[in-house]
């Protein structure tokens, strides 16, 4: 019996979080160098990938502008111009992951796309290759391929695995207005920091599974760089109803606190909710992107 030909996959694309990020210098070619533990998060991106002859991109109850300069069409040329492929993709993109927030949204459906034309035309691309295709689009794609826990260093570019996060609930607060990521670094090398960050101490801390530890080194060198007036009152919120970490993920301007159980990290969510427009639960995961559907 012949087997039925794939037309479609849909894939998940985790969000990630800077659970430390240390501005280290900048390279010959202007980019700031970085030393960061990122983890996934289970928050998602839920990406349609079907086969088509043309190149659409669609983004339902999205305001994210649909254009050549979309990473999912990006992704989509880099894919076909990689494997020479002559085909095309009909691109459908759920949003969940907010815009303007240092979760790597864009790197996610670049990287759901590239794994999903993987997938979806036999092409056998391997990890490897297709990160080195998404680190042409965005440095956090790799890393939005792989997932899990992983040291990012180099301009965020060079990934080393990490032993995984302990078990823990984080709530994701994501205010009114977004940030830019330029002006943020823009910023930074404007005004600097005083925040001393030890990315090895939270790695050591992930290898001996010491939740409390790990949270005392999660910091982040860009927080006084972000322009988001909710972050101090965000992390403080978070802080009074014991979180065990608060900070800003990338360069903002979203905010995350680190609970022992679900049941703080729910009330400090309904309370965020009162004063900010989206607020979620979310656990560590050990995966990155990935076909649900075959």
């Amino acid at each position: 019996m012949a087997k039925r030909r794939q037309n479609s996959v849909t894939v998940l694309a985790p969000a990630k979080l800077n659970l430390t990020l240390d501005v280290t210098g900048i390279a010959p070619n202007g980019y700031h160098m970085l030393d960061m533990l990122m983890q996934a998060v289970s928050l998602y991106e839920t990406v349609e990938v079907r086969k088509s002859r043309g190149l659409t991109l669609k983004l339902p109850n999205s305001t994210v502008p649909v254009n050549d300069s979309n990473t999912a069409i990006k992704a989509a040329l880099a894919f076909f111009n990689e494997t020479g492929l002559l085909a095309g993709a009909a691109i459908t993109i759920h949003k969940k992951i907010p815009v303007r927030a240092g979760m790597a949204g864009g790197s996610a459906d670049a990287a759901a796309v590239l794994v999903g034309l993987n997938e979806l035309y036999r092409a056998k691309l391997t990890t490897k290759q297709l990160c080195d295709i998404g680190v042409k689009i965005g440095a956090d794609v790799p890393f939005s391929i792989i997932g899990g826990t992983m040291r990012v260093t180099g301009i965020g570019d060079i990934l080393t695995p990490c032993a995984p996060c302990p078990r823990c609930f984080i709530t994701v607060c994501m205010p009114k207005n977004g940030i830019s990521t330029p002006k943020a670094f823009a910023r930074f090398d404007e005004i600097g920091t005083d925040i001393k960050v030890d990315t090895q101490a939270a790695v050591t801390a992930a290898e001996n599974g010491d939740l409390y530890a790990m949270c005392k080194s999660m910091k982040n060198a860009l927080q006084y760089s972000s322009e988001s007036k909710a972050n101090a009152p965000i992390c403080e919120i978070m802080t009074k109803n014991g979180a065990l970490a608060a900070l800003m993920t990338g360069s903002g301007a979203a905010v995350f606190g680190v609970f022992e159980t679900e049941e703080k990290a729910r009330t400090v969510q309904a309370a965020l909710l009162e004063k900010y427009p989206q607020a979620w639960v979310v656990m560590p995961v050990k995966h990155g992107t990935h076909v649900v559907n075959f």
